[in-house]
């Protein structure tokens, strides 16, 4: 997970399993942010690791936290990026299984607004990165 065009300042995280921040990190020129974790992929296609989350039978997605939630109490933000996982192609699912690549899924860090990104962001860009 690739978050281009962070709020420079301003901590972003992986959700722990737990719920509570895993791994933040800050830009300080808007640099991209890396965050890199495992998913298992099986049958349907059905996706597992600690990192994803569930909503219904089907919605998969991974949160990014943000500022307070990403464990900084002074940021004056308090907020999660939900990026879906369920709706990646079983074309590039396919592909990475049998090459052992890894799917990079970049997403926008900063709203129109100027503000941290939150709610759910759509990737700009999912593509297969060989090891």
């Amino acid at each position: 997970m690739i978050i281009d065009s962070p709020v420079a300042g301003v901590a972003y995280s992986l959700q722990a399993k737990d719920g509570t921040p895993l791994d933040p990190k800050s830009s300080r020129e808007g640099e991209p942010l890396v965050f890199d974790f495992p998913v298992r992929v099986g049958p349907g296609p059905s996706f597992f690791g600690d990192q994803v989350r569930r909503e219904g039978p089907e919605r998969r997605f991974v949160y990014i936290r943000v500022g307070q939630l990403a464990g900084d109490p002074a940021s004056p933000w308090s907020r999660r990026i939900k990026i879906d996982i369920h709706d990646i192609d079983e074309d590039l699912l396919d592909r990475a299984a049998g090459t052992g690549g890894v799917i990079e899924t970049r997403i926008t860090g900063t709203a129109n607004d100027g503000t941290p990104s939150c709610a759910t962001v759509r990737p700009m860009v999912r593509r297969l990165v060989e090891r």
